[in-house]
């Protein structure tokens, strides 16, 4: 069995769960952190702020870096900075050393995703590569639906620090089932940095990045604080709380399969405005009329199931205006996707600091609103672009 290509593929997809815990879970305990390290909220939203700079500038930083090891001694790498990361968490102090710890976790899974989705592409047969990529992907996304809800239960009951010794003992069997079951292959021919970055040059792309961008810090500012929100304006145990959370995982992932179902049937650009239109108008309901535990918790999974529709959309129109630089686009997207949600947290922890809690949800809905502006801009230069292309086409 551990010789099937698919045990491979879920055995790399299960080691993302694991790697993708270390980055969400976070967002369930930001009281019971601030709380031990004696540091605001807010403070401690920061550490989601600094985990994704990391992620974002690090991991492509680290990757061209190792780009003359085999994939398999990547993951391993990717994997020991998991671990180190982990038990730096459990056993360091203090604040300034939390931020560290967290981003070495962030490079080991930033490393980790990156490698894996690629190595997966390879270990399948030709006309199972697609489903392959997707099962490690539906493995990252496995862990914002249960990473949170899990630190929630586990943090109810034992210190939050217990969470990531259980993530570096896990590590490391996932070290040893690395180098049991996955096989050596020849190192990648690295691609300059100067070369991803020349991408940017196409003003479709760009624009579009530029929406991941927005569109990610208006998840981020509300996500990251999302614990907190619910705790001041529609208080529940820890019990309902989890199962809340747990709710809301599950809302991104049929978000993300609705997503893809409405490119399919009514095209891109009609999917990214209807998620982009709900997500705001949702966000702007949470800051009105949300407190009802029941009004609430029908918000956060439509808000959820909403939020989740545009990041694959955004990405299949990337690849769609560019295939054959598909590696580089949506290495491109995922850092302006992270920037976005490091920025998003930033904000966030700012306004919750000066600012009454209700005001990430009006700052995220402005985001996202600058999102779908900055995305018909991009539509009316399209056609302005293609009406300049017939114009001299019908000249000649």
């Amino acid at each position: 069995m551990k010789n099937s290509w698919k045990f491979k593929i879920y055995l790399l997809a299960l080691i993302s769960l694991l790697v993708g815990t270390s980055e969400f879970v976070l967002v369930g305990i930001l009281d019971k952190v601030a709380d031990d390290v004696g540091i605001t909220v807010s403070a401690a939203g920061q550490l989601v702020t600094i985990f994704a700079l990391a992620n974002a500038i690090g991991t492509p930083l680290i990757i061209l870096a190792a780009a003359k090891l085999n994939q398999r001694k990547q993951l391993l790498l990717a994997l020991i900075f998991t671990v180190v990361g982990s038990l730096m968490t459990v056993l360091l102090p203090g604040y300034i050393l939390l931020m560290v710890s967290r981003i070495v976790l962030a490079l080991g899974m930033g490393v980790f995703i990156v490698t894996a989705s690629s190595f997966a592409t390879k270990l399948a047969p030709p006309g199972h590569q697609g489903s392959a990529l997707a099962t490690v992907a539906m493995g990252f996304s496995a862990s914002l639906v249960l990473g949170v809800p899990i630190g929630r239960f586990i943090s109810a009951s034992y210190d939050w620090k217990v969470i990531f010794g259980a993530i570096a003992f896990l590590g490391l069997l996932a070290i040893l089932a690395i180098v049991k079951v996955i096989p050596v292959t020849e190192a990648e021919t690295p691609i300059p940095l100067r070369k991803q970055l020349a991408i940017l040059k196409n003003p479709k792309i760009t624009a579009l990045f530029l929406v991941t961008f927005f569109v990610f810090i208006g998840y981020g500012v509300f996500y990251t604080y999302v614990t907190p929100f619910i705790n001041e304006v529609s208080p529940m145990s820890n019990t309902a709380l989890s199962l809340t959370l747990l709710g809301f995982g599950l809302a991104t992932l049929v978000g993300s399969r609705l997503g893809g179902f409405m490119s399919d049937r009514l095209g891109i650009n009609s999917t990214l405005f209807f998620g982009m239109a709900v997500n705001t108008l949702a966000l702007i309901m949470l800051a009105t009329i949300a407190g009802v535990h029941a009004i609430t918790v029908i918000l956060l999974l439509i808000w959820g199931t909403a939020a989740w529709t545009s990041g694959p959309t955004l990405q299949y129109n990337l690849v769609k205006i560019a295939p054959k630089s598909s590696v580089i686009i949506l290495s491109l997207s995922s850092s302006f996707l992270q920037l976005g949600m490091a920025s998003g947290a930033g904000i966030g922890g700012i306004a919750t600091s000066q600012l009454e809690i209700q005001s990430i949800a009006w700052i995220g809905a402005a985001a996202i609103f600058i999102g779908i502006v900055i995305l018909i801009m991009s539509l009316k230069l399209s056609l302005f672009t293609r009406s300049q292309s017939v114009g001299q086409s019908i000249g000649d």
